[in-house]
C-alpha cells in the first residue's frame, strides 16, 4: 500500500523500515502464525461480510421486482374489473328484458284466446237465437231485426223481435278489452 493511502491504525503497526526490538525466534514464528491466522480470519470475515451485502442486495431487488410485478397486476385487474362488472351488468338486464319481453307476449297470446273464445261464443248464442227466431218468425209469421256494430272497445248487439203481440227489443253491450 502507499503511504498515502494506509489506514491510521495500519500507521500504528511497525513497519520494515522501523528498527523492531529483538525478541525470542520461538515467539516470533508463533506471533508470525498467529498473525498470518488473524489476516486469514479477517479477510475470510471481510469476504463473508461482503457475501453477505451481495446477497442481501440480490434479494432485495428480487423483492422489489415481485412488489413491482404484483402492483402492475393489481393496476391492471383495477381496470378490468369494472368493465368485467358492467358486461356482467347488461347481460343480466339483457336476460331480464327478453323474460319480460316473453312474458308479456304469453299474456298478450292468452288475452287474445280468451277473447275470441268470448266472442266466438257470443256470436254462437247470436246465430243460435237468430235461427230459432226465424224458424219460430217463418211459423208465427214474425219478424226479426238485427244488428251489431263492434267499435274498438265494445260491441253493440241490438235485436228487435217483432211478433204478433208486439215488439219485443235485446240490447246488449259486450265490452272488449283492449289490447295495450
Amino acid at each position: 500500500m502507499d503511504e498515502e493511502q494506509q489506514k491510521p491504525e495500519d500507521l500504528n503497526a511497525p513497519t520494515d523500515d522501523a528498527p523492531q526490538q529483538k525478541q525470542q525466534p520461538a515467539d516470533l514464528s508463533s506471533e508470525k502464525a498467529e498473525s498470518k491466522e488473524n489476516q486469514e480470519l479477517s479477510e475470510k470475515a471481510q469476504a463473508i461480510k461482503i457475501q453477505a451485502w451481495w446477497r442481501g442486495t440480490l434479494v432485495r431487488r428480487a423483492l422489489l421486482h415481485a412488489a413491482l410485478c404484483a402492483w402492475i397486476i393489481q393496476c391492471w385487474w383495477r381496470l378490468i374489473l369494472p368493465k368485467i362488472l358492467e358486461k356482467r351488468r347488461q347481460s343480466m338486464l339483457d336476460t331480464f328484458q327478453q323474460e319480460q319481453w316473453a312474458v308479456v307476449r304469453l299474456q298478450s297470446w292468452i288475452r287474445m284466446w280468451r277473447i275470441r273464445r268470448r266472442y266466438c261464443r257470443l256470436l254462437k248464442a247470436v246465430r243460435t237465437i237468430q235461427s230459432h227466431w226465424r224458424c219460430h218468425a217463418c211459423s208465427s209469421r214474425g219478424v226479426i231485426k238485427g244488428q251489431y256494430r263492434i267499435s274498438t272497445s265494445q260491441m253493440h248487439l241490438e235485436l228487435e223481435v217483432l211478433l204478433g203481440s208486439g215488439p219485443c227489443i235485446v240490447t246488449e253491450c259486450i265490452p272488449l278489452p283492449i289490447k295495450q
